[in-house]
């Protein structure tokens, strides 16, 4: 049967490049659900995990944690919590994403 090509159907299946995580950061699933909070600590301010209080970064200003913090929230898809002086969470965001 010279000159005649056979179709066949093909199937493909399910590799690591179809992972829902594809494209997203380790840190997006080693952290997920750990809330980030800026916190006063002494003359500092503190960027904590939330459960164990891990001291994530340590800035001189308010400002400078929020920042920090919330680029860090962003990125692993959690909540940003933002507390005054008086221990009292004063702002609150959400970056939470879905797979």
């Amino acid at each position: 049967m010279a000159g005649h090509t056979r179709s066949h159907k093909h199937t493909r299946k399910a590799g690591p490049d179809d992972s829902p995580t594809r494209g997203k950061s380790p840190a997006q699933f080693l952290f997920r659900g750990r809330n980030i909070h800026v916190v006063r600590q002494g003359n500092q301010w503190a960027i904590c995990r939330e459960g164990d209080g891990h001291v994530v970064a340590r800035a001189d200003s308010q400002r400078d944690a929020v920042s920090r913090g919330r680029a860090i929230a962003q990125r692993e898809g959690v909540d940003h919590y933002v507390h005054g002086r008086d221990g009292r969470v004063r702002e609150r965001d959400s970056y939470s994403f879905t797979l």
